[in-house]
């Protein structure tokens, strides 16, 4: 990448008070403590011991927590064998290269948007020539090894401790950046670090503002003696929003790829399929890492526990859902299966990446050959809302590219769930498996489709709370563009 500085232009404008979202405290009391739940229980019950789900779930009448206990990998000594300090200390390393990288890599340094406090951030992009580093490694250690390699067998077996200590990291994170924003300076006060915070994230509720995130963009300065590092600025919610999960999510699919290698002694186009789509769209936001200074993360939403919790686990052990239920019941599609499930990726990848490449060429340089035939309404704000092309189609228009392509990430499972049945060889004393849909064909779905009600959910509510920022800040002028274009997400529809 080369080293100049890019720009983003564009006035910082006062915003009416937040008020609660998600919820407010109870959502986020529900949220904090509810979706680590959730994690644990992808991993206990869709796995290789018993299959997905585990059986006993079909005949609840006769479940109890010992059977439950059979069927389900539950660690030997109990509750406290779900944390490893092997499997933590391994997970801190590979946060720690994450962050050597983006210290010693060269980066394209780019201005952020105007603050509300009137400065603006720099941030130094270099996430995709970090993530070539790390595959790159990856790639020769399986060329050398094969699926055996270390690193993919210690993957699968230590699952269940890399979800703990990735839950240490996000949790002590949200705790750091929440404790830090007090320190954030006063209107009026010298504040040359341009620190400010969220509009929606200091209600003096403790628990929302922990979670929902108080500072808007927590940064470090490392001193100038620290070698490398020295003078450098972490801007941690980009660092955790770009490098460890997305990169972890793709990760995680290859070593899914690996086991059912191990295991069955080939690769199957559905596996492939999914985590190529699902690479394609991580490598696809590193690449245009600079984009993400334009969106509500970045301009919006404070840095919190839900924040923390959504790059460092949701995405990477949510989102490789699909590909680890691949790795023990492997789905040959065929030539037909794959061109279909090719098209509907093809689909949402065109709209997708057409439409936010339409916006930010429109917002970096509205005379842009590619869109300066593209209409417009100026608001009192001086902000320009694109009324034709993509964005004259649907205010999130590209919400609907992202929700087609998660139907991809789930139909090239089919009617997914298997059991699992281990016998003894009598004469050898060896364990044999076999795999088969049995009793549970089709239930299955509730864990390998999920992904496509929750999206849809997500981008919904997504839309809804940039609906509401919207309003606050444009007024009347948001009104008249909504008259223009009528639609929220789907054209005709919604």
């Amino acid at each position: 990448m080369s080293t100049h500085k890019r720009k983003l232009s564009k006035p910082a404008v006062p915003e009416a008070p937040h008020g609660y979202e998600f919820g407010g405290p109870l959502g986020a009391f529900g949220i904090t403590f509810g979706l680590p739940l959730f994690i644990y229980a992808t991993v206990f019950l869709c796995n290789d011991v018993s299959g997905c789900p585990a059986p006993g779930l079909l005949h609840p009448s006769t479940l109890t927590w010992s059977k439950l206990k059979t069927q389900i990998p539950w660690p030997a000594n109990g509750i406290r064998g779900i944390y490893s300090t092997d499997a933590t200390l391994w997970v801190s390393a590979y946060y720690f290269f994450s962050l050597f990288l983006q210290l010693v890599l060269p980066g394209e340094h780019v201005e952020g948007l105007q603050l509300s406090c009137g400065g603006r951030h720099t941030y130094k992009f270099n996430a995709f020539n970090s993530a070539l580093v790390t595959l790159t490694g990856l790639g020769f250690g399986t060329l050398l090894y094969g699926s055996k390699w270390i690193v993919w067998t210690y993957i699968w077996d230590n699952l269940l401790q890399i979800v703990t200590a990735n839950m240490l990291v996000a949790t002590s994170t949200a705790v750091f950046v929440y404790l830090r924003s007090f320190t954030v300076p006063h209107p009026g006060q010298p504040n040359p670090e341009h620190r400010e915070l969220a509009k929606g994230g200091h209600t003096g509720n403790m628990l929302y503002d922990f979670f929902i995130g108080r500072e808007l963009n927590p940064r470090l300065t490392f001193p100038r003696w620290i070698p490398i590092a020295g003078g450098q600025v972490l801007d941690i919610k980009v660092f955790n929003e770009m490098r460890p999960g997305l990169l972890g999510w793709m990760i995680l699919d290859l070593a899914f790829i690996a086991k059912q290698h191990r295991t069955h002694g080939f690769v199957s186009d559905s596996i492939v399929l999914i985590t190529a789509f699902q690479s394609l769209y991580a490598i696809d936001a590193l690449y245009m890492e600079y984009a993400i200074t334009s969106t509500m993360d970045i301009t919006t939403d404070g840095f919190g526990y839900m924040l923390s919790f959504g790059d460092l686990l949701w995405v990477p052990f949510f989102y490789s859902l699909q590909a680890r239920y691949l790795a023990l019941y492997p789905l040959t599609l065929g030539w037909l299966g794959v061109a279909g499930v090719l098209a509907v990726q093809a689909a949402g990848y065109y709209l997708f990446r057409g439409a936010n490449n339409e916006k930010n060429r429109f917002r970096q340089d509205p005379n842009d050959p590619r869109v300066s035939h593209l209409e417009y309404m100026e608001t009192e704000s001086g902000s320009k809302l694109l009324t034709s092309g993509w964005w004259g189609t649907a205010r999130h228009i590209n919400y609907l590219g992202d929700w087609i392509m998660s139907f991809s990430y789930c139909l090239p499972t089919g009617i997914a769930g298997y059991v699992v049945h281990h016998y003894i060889n009598p004469v050898t004393g060896t364990v044999h498996t076999e795999v088969e849909q049995g009793e549970v064909r089709g239930w299955g779905m509730i864990f390998t489709y999920f992904y496509i009600v929750y999206f849809g959910v997500l981008l919904v509510h997504r839309e809804m709370r940039d609906e509401e920022k919207c309003r606050r800040k444009y007024g009347k002028d948001w009104d008249r563009y909504c008259e223009k274009v009528r639609w929220r997400i789907i054209p005709g529809i919604y």
